[in-house]
């Protein structure tokens, strides 16, 4: 069916899409449209791959590498919307072809990537090694060919045809772990009288009766399991057994029995893993993923995560002593539980640099925050953030912007989605409605940052937290690595990157968020308009080592577990829960620390990308500290000629370089792990005792 007859199609994601900035038309557009819309794409980039696979004329890099990355503009349109409604808008019908959809659409990529006859022709483009190419050229083409490679275009037959059904299944599993994970986060603590709020600041109290009424009982408070929610209401109650069960809810998500297991669906994805990376020709699928990183190999993974694991335990066992010290002085345990932790954390912080969140969050309210971020973009990169009220949005809470340079030309789009709601996964990250790219025509990217901060009171500003902000900044640096791209081809545009590379333009934007000159311009008292007075800055500043040993704890031990658990050459009929139990005890994890996150709600392994890879966050802290530290040698937080180099190397080459490539370009030099050691307060825990 050629184009003008498919847009006659009584189906807004058919037809053409009139705003400005390129957004489709939300407020037409439901759940019966992506079936038939995805037929038609699915059929038209099956058809456009079969006339470049079948060529009968020796390949060149236009007819093959060039034409693949320019097929499927339908599946390239439509996709991105139906998944960002599925993350933050989903209904259960909406749900309901999702998991229809989702091992479809997982087999239809797999297939092309594993087709044998594309990848003989990619094959002889790499063999011939063609003078006439450029670097970008190069590297799209090398990028293809080890897709290729690891989805098994090289296998016999009867392997590929398993490889496909074992993609299909995996998509099908990882929809339902992310849906029955949404499911669980339905749940709340609530709230019923004034003696259940004792301790609570106002901001928490305002959050929780907010997100009380968005779920029909508005004469209650609702402590909800996004992290917004539950984290200030662990760090501030004084109610212990209210703390124990909020801390069971959010940490309990997926591992109960009953229709939202995730345990066995886990299990199932672990086999399948292992399965998968067998017929690839690897022992385990952690050495399977590692392949394609810049880490490449788990010893490399694993030698980071210890150079911080013992360091940071031996600083969590100092804290832990001071928190139980402070907990009987005040008549509390003798031996604190998690649900404690944060509690008297707060004591000790409050004790030793006199400040809490109830001083710092008038200073951090949202739209304070967004004018931030958009003027840390503007001296850096030269790029403005102009609103666009009237531009189409999938919800109310949405905010649209167009970025545009100094000269008045548009960059691309950006959408921000701040809130927690119903309908609505947690976490925060960030989308893409469309990639830039220069391949097919000139096209600007549309990007989605999605947050899950609480709500205030009505018609009061929304406060953040300093954990909050962190957020904000490091989301909008993944934004921003998508927004800058300027790249020719659509496979290497902005975030489409190694895994272990991708987190570093978000977490190298966090710096800027605790910069003075930063906090001194936007930073204000949210009734007064004041700015941060210069003594709360330096506490807060001075504090910011605070309570890392717990920090650090809890994230390396999910990443070691996920490690782990990823080198099993055989997962059949493991119990996970028995063995993150096993695990932990031996790597002595502190009991009185949980991690990151469990594995029945695990979203970065079993419902993402991160399987075998959620180190990747403290891999790139090593770039991010070490890289921030030339502006800091600069001795100017915008010093132009780094912020340049920031943006040519790091920010719009997307995977068009090397990371390697890019970060000695940018750096002048590879990194070195002492600025992070020396970011968490880990480097005398570091030297040999």
């Amino acid at each position: 069916m050629n184009r003008d007859k498919i847009e006659t199609l009584d189906n807004p994601l058919l037809q053409s899409w009139t705003d400005a900035l390129g957004l489709p038309p939300f407020e037409r557009i439901d759940a019966g449209h992506f079936e038939p819309a995805f037929d038609i794409a699915l059929d038209a980039h099956r058809a456009e791959v079969e006339r470049i696979a079948t060529q009968s004329d020796p390949p060149t890099f236009d007819d093959t590498a060039a034409a693949l990355d320019r097929s499927g503009r339908w599946l390239a349109r439509i996709e991105p919307v139906f998944r960002s409604l599925c993350a933050s808008r989903t209904t259960p019908a909406l749900q309901a072809v999702e998991r229809r959809l989702a091992p479809r659409l997982a087999a239809h990529a797999a297939s092309i990537q594993r087709d044998p006859r594309l990848f003989a022709r990619l094959d002889a483009l790499v063999r011939a090694d063609a003078p006439s190419l450029d670097a970008e050229q190069r590297r799209l083409l090398e990028r293809l060919h080890r897709d290729a490679l690891l989805a098994g275009a090289q296998l016999a037959p009867a392997a590929r045809e398993r490889l496909g059904q074992i993609v299909e299944r995996q998509a099908a599993l990882m929809t339902q772990f992310a849906q029955n994970v949404l499911a669980e986060e339905q749940q709340c603590l609530w709230l019923e009288g004034e003696g259940e709020l004792v301790g609570l600041p106002s901001f928490v109290v305002d959050a929780a009766r907010a997100a009380a009424a968005e779920h029909g009982r508005p004469h209650s408070w609702a402590i909800t399991l996004s992290r917004s929610s539950v984290v200030p209401f662990l760090t501030f109650s004084e109610r212990r057994d209210l703390r124990e069960r909020a801390f069971r809810l959010w940490k309990g998500r997926g591992a109960k029995a009953g229709d939202y297991d995730n345990r066995p669906l886990a299990r199932e994805l672990l086999q399948l893993r292992a399965e998968q990376a067998r017929l690839l020709g690897f022992t385990t699928y952690a050495d399977y993923a590692l392949a394609d990183r810049m880490a490449g190999s788990p010893s490399a993974v694993f030698d980071l995560l210890h150079a911080v694991w013992e360091p940071a335990k031996r600083r969590a066992a100092r804290e832990q002593a001071q928190l139980e010290a402070i907990a009987r002085a005040e008549g509390g345990p003798a031996r604190i539980e998690p649900w404690d932790w944060r509690f008297y954390a707060e004591h000790v912080r409050r004790s030793r640099y006199a400040l809490d969140d109830a001083e710092i969050k008038p200073y951090f309210a949202l739209d304070r925050m967004l004018a931030a971020l958009f003027d840390c973009a503007q001296r850096l990169f030269g790029v403005r953030f102009v609103e666009r009220p009237e531009a189409p949005r999938y919800h109310p809470d949405v905010r649209v912007f167009e970025a545009l340079r100094a000269d008045g030309s548009r960059v691309g789009a950006f959408l921000f989605d701040n809130f927690a709601r119903p309908g609505k996964r947690s976490g925060a990250w960030m989308s893409a409605l469309r990639w830039q790219s220069r391949s097919a025509g000139e096209v600007l990217p549309i990007i989605v940052n999605n947050s899950n901060f609480s709500r205030g009171a009505p018609g009061e500003p929304v406060l953040l937290s300093l954990d909050d902000v962190r957020t904000l900044f490091h989301e909008f640096g993944h934004g921003l690595h998508g927004l800058l791209s300027n790249v020719t081809y659509e496979r290497l545009s902005g975030t489409r990157v190694l895994r272990d590379f991708v987190e570093l333009p978000s977490q190298l934007f966090e710096h800027w968020a605790l910069e003075p000159e930063v906090l001194a311009r936007h930073a204000r008292h949210c009734l007064t308009g004041e700015p941060m007075p210069p003594a709360l800055v330096e506490r807060m500043l001075r504090a910011r080592r605070f309570n890392q040993g717990f920090e650090t704890v809890g994230f390396t031990a999910s990443a070691l577990v996920d490690m782990i658990l990823h080198g099993h050459a055989d997962a059949q009929d493991l119990d996970i829960a028995g063995f993150e139990r096993e695990t932990l005890a031996r790597l002595g994890m502190p009991e009185a620390i949980a991690p990151y996150h469990h594995l029945a709600h695990f979203q970065h392994l079993f419902a993402g990308n991160y399987a075998a890879g959620y180190y990747v966050y403290l891999w790139a802290e090593v770039l991010d500290a070490d890289g921030y530290q030339a502006f800091v040698e600069a001795g100017d937080p915008f010093d132009a000629a780094l912020a340049d180099r920031l943006l040519r190397f790091i920010y719009s080459r997307g995977g068009s370089l090397e990371p390697v490539e890019a970060y000695r370009a940018f750096r002048g030099r590879d990194a070195e792990v002492g600025p992070l050691l020396a970011k968490r307060g880990l480097i005398e825990e570091a030297q040999p005792a």
